[in-house]
């Protein structure tokens, strides 16, 4: 052993592969391994697989310049990688801590791997530096998960199991962090400033809240069985030593924009000032319990005025779904956006669903004004859903022309005027007649006794010219005539026959567009 120590020197390899290192061998390695210049042990390979500590094992303030290698591992003491700068590959790859694992203040330079790795005491990742990617994809921890102020380039925690971890971070991570399959056994908090977040088949089995910075969140699949809160921050995330620097993500909008909700139920998740504008809501259950606090906006309809083929054509400003600026985009309708490479398109017929049960939830909530888009999209929706009847179909676009749906109110007093000016201007060309009737009187005296009987001429059709037509005093009586009918249900004024059929119809269909405009008036004054 003596000449085995001698041998090496600051900057040596070492290898133990399947070595049971007894207590107080490894601080023997490492003090032959010190410099005496920083005091610290300086390693060059490190190869430790399958290899098995008794005791403590203390790499504190260690230098491995090549690849550590600890894959199969077993730690029986408390694993202390305190202050460790890992400048080659890390693998520890299947190592069983069955004590605490320190590794705060530790730096990976290089890629590496806890994959399939047991903690079964506490982990402290605290301060804690990644490179490159730092992967604990499998592994399992029993007891806390300490990550606060950690930074990662890019983190993953594919399939771990979190099983008494009350917190997450606060944590930085440049890149994705992925929690996909990962699973929380105790209630959580989990704080992230990072630019994507994949939840993707995620399980919270007790309440959890996400407090997130930056972060696009895909939450796909995802099952949880008690209230998940998801809030973005707009101040810097913080523990007991202070603000959290976010790094690399500083400058940016630390607004938290939604991917994806497809396959959640959402009758436990709270949204707290995020993004929906391209979250991806088909297949979504419960949507109608879905809480949404503060804004959370979703995606405009294009604004001004666009070319639909050889027409014009101005969107009615209002809230739309992501999957519906898909579904128009394909079909070719100008300022729209296009659907993202791999997503599912979806059509009118699965979108009315989802529009209805948003409306729901806001009308629910009381918020009827702001439920007036989700009403609109589901209209919309159901007259371009081909596999509804044609009347249905028809009747719908009529009521969409005339009054938008009856939320529109400029449209449906448009209609309303509209339809006023053209019945005056039947009345003064055909309604009136070409002069005010006279009776005329006939009587026959017999005796004492005096018969009177009057005969009423019928109206006259004009015939004079349109312009003798289009006079003041035709227009006044048309626009009495009109107002009367439309308004008040009566005119008393002689009409000629094409007149008569005309005031029929403006008793019909002026009230009607009048109790639209007022509809859609009121409902513009609620908002």
């Amino acid at each position: 052993m003596a000449a085995y120590l001698d041998s090496l020197a600051p900057g040596s390899d070492v290898h133990h592969d399947g070595t049971a290192v007894p207590d107080g061998l490894l601080r023997q390695v490492l003090a032959a391994l010190g410099d005496p210049r920083t005091g610290r042990a300086h390693i060059g390979e490190a190869s430790f697989r399958e290899a098995t500590f008794n005791g403590e094992a203390s790499f504190e303030g260690a230098t491995f310049t090549g690849d550590a290698l600890f894959k199969g591992t077993e730690f029986h003491g408390d694993a202390v990688f305190e202050g460790v700068d890992f400048h080659g590959k890390g693998d520890f790859h299947e190592v069983k801590f069955t004590c605490d694992a320190a590794f705060e203040g530790a730096e990976f330079a290089g890629e590496v791997n806890f994959v399939r790795v047991v903690f079964t005491g506490t982990a402290w990742f605290s301060y804690v530096r990644f490179s490159g990617t730092g992967e604990f994809g499998e592994s399992t921890f029993s007891g806390r998960a300490m990550f606060d102020r950690a930074t990662f380039e890019h983190a993953d925690f594919v399939e771990v199991s979190f099983e008494a971890a009350s917190e997450l971070g606060p944590l930085v991570c440049e890149s994705l962090l992925d929690l996909s399959g990962a699973r929380f056994g105790a209630p959580v908090t989990i704080e992230a400033a990072t630019a994507r977040l994949r939840c993707r088949r995620t399980r919270w089995d007790y309440t959890s809240a996400l407090r997130l910075r930056y972060a696009t969140v895909d939450l796909s699949d995802a099952v949880f069985e008690y209230p998940l809160s998801i809030t973005s921050r707009k101040t810097p995330l913080s523990n007991y030593m202070g603000p959290l620097s976010d790094g690399p993500l500083s400058g940016g909008d630390p607004e938290v924009r939604m991917e994806s909700l497809r396959g959640v139920d959402a009758a436990h998740l709270v949204l707290h000032e995020v993004d929906l504008s391209a979250c991806l809501l088909s297949g979504t259950v419960h949507l109608d319990q879905l809480r949404m606090e503060g804004r959370c906006p979703l995606a405009p309809a294009p604004a001004g005025i666009r070319r639909q083929g050889m027409l014009p054509v101005r969107w009615t400003a209002r809230r739309t779904l992501a999957e519906e600026q898909h579904w128009r985009h394909e079909h070719g309708w100008s300022g729209w956006t296009a659907a993202p490479a791999g997503v599912e398109r979806v059509g009118p017929a699965q979108l009315t669903p989802l529009y209805r049960q948003l409306r729901k939830s806001f009308e629910d909530s009381k918020n009827e004004p702001d439920a007036a888009d989700f009403y609109y999209g589901e209209m919309e929706m159901r007259r371009h859903d081909r596999s509804r009847p044609g009347a249905e179909r028809a009747l719908l676009t009529a009521y969409w022309m005339v009054s938008g749906y009856g939320l529109r109110a400029s449209r449906a007093l448009g209609c309303l005027l509209a339809a006023m000016a053209t019945t005056v201007l039947i009345m003064m060309l055909w309604g009136l007649p070409e002069s005010e009737p006279k009776p005329a009187t006939t009587g026959s005296v017999t005796g004492r006794h005096v018969v009177l009987v009057t005969e009423k001429p019928a109206p006259r059709n004009p015939s004079g010219s349109l312009r003798s037509r289009l006079s003041s005093d035709r227009w006044e009586k048309s626009l009495h005539v009109v107002v009367n009918s439309g308004v008040f249900r009566s005119s008393g004024q002689d009409l000629t026959t094409t007149g008569t059929y005309t005031e029929m119809v403006s008793r019909l269909a002026e009230p009607l567009l009048l109790g639209l405009a007022t509809l859609a008036v009121r409902g513009r004054v609620k908002r």
